[in-house]
């Protein structure tokens, strides 16, 4: 099926592209692609197959590079374009672009320079996995992929654990099994988890249970793919005041104060720091 062309207003054109299926473009994403004076892309061998397989011609037209790697001259090249007039549309290589992919200096300075700056929304692994995952979809934080160093994630992860949504973070096959059991200990091990890889793809597998659980089941199973990890909120009120003070001063009979914290922290899935603050009020009170 060939796409027409549609006139389009100057400017740049943001395009999701499928996460899997390739039939999971939007018409108006093929329209676009089909009609922009110029074509960006953070991979172009995935544009071209893309554009095969939907029967939009290229033409003459340029398809140019733009990824994490380009630097500042080939955002140039592209806000010439848009400087004389043109349709520039821009697509990562899978999803919406910008979303933990490139994209975001050429949008800022494309809107600074005062051209039109527009999306053709279409398929995000964060969305999908949210409503598969069967957790609270009120509230999310998208945080991304964590840092490779072990030190690193878990203070990272420390940093999340009272943000009062889901949590979402994109994560590599290699790496999985030390991640989830990096959050079960940080984040606590009972709260409820999801890991769905390969979205929409023929082997789309999607597992539930608790960071511990998910951490124990990862440990003994090496899986492939694209892979995102979504973790409950912590329950409001999951331990009272007076019963952390109780448990800690328990603790502090036997442990030092950095000792005491860690173990109470984790047992009752509660921030690290603080507890450590209150374990260090009671020790100078004892």
């Amino acid at each position: 099926m060939n796409h027409h062309q549609v006139r389009l207003a100057p400017g740049l054109y943001f395009v999701a592209t499928p996460i899997g299926s390739a039939r999971d473009i939007t018409l108006r994403a093929l329209d676009v692609l089909a009609s922009a004076d110029v074509i960006a892309a953070e991979d172009t061998r995935s544009m071209r197959r893309l554009l095969e397989i939907h029967g939009v011609a290229l033409g003459d037209r340029p398809l140019l590079a733009y990824h994490d790697h380009s630097g500042a001259r080939a955002r140039e090249k592209l806000l010439a374009h848009l400087a004389a007039g043109r349709v520039v549309a821009y697509a990562s290589e899978a999803g919406t672009p910008l979303i933990a992919d490139p994209g975001y200096h050429l949008s800022k300075e494309a809107a600074e320079a005062g051209h039109l700056v527009t999306s053709a929304p279409g398929a995000s692994a964060i969305i999908t996995a949210l409503t598969l995952a069967g957790l609270p979809t009120d509230a999310f934080f998208f945080a991304g992929f964590l840092p490779n160093a072990k030190g690193a994630r878990c203070s990272a992860l420390e940093a999340l654990t009272e943000v009062p949504g889901t949590l979402v973070f994109y994560e590599s096959p290699h790496r999985i099994a030390e991640m989830l059991k990096d959050a079960a200990r940080v984040l606590g091990p009972d709260r409820p988890a999801a890991m769905c890889r390969e979205l929409t793809k023929k082997f789309e597998e999607v597992r539930r249970g608790t960071l511990a659980e998910l951490a124990e089941a990862l440990a003994a199973h090496r899986v492939k793919g694209e892979i995102v990890v979504l973790v409950d909120r912590a329950k409001p009120g999951a331990a009272a005041e007076g019963d952390l003070e109780e448990a800690l001063r328990k603790a502090l009979a036997t442990m030092t104060v950095r000792d005491a914290a860690d173990s109470v922290a984790k047992a009752h899935g509660v921030n690290k720091r603080k507890i450590y603050q209150l374990a260090l009020k009671l020790s100078a009170s004892q």
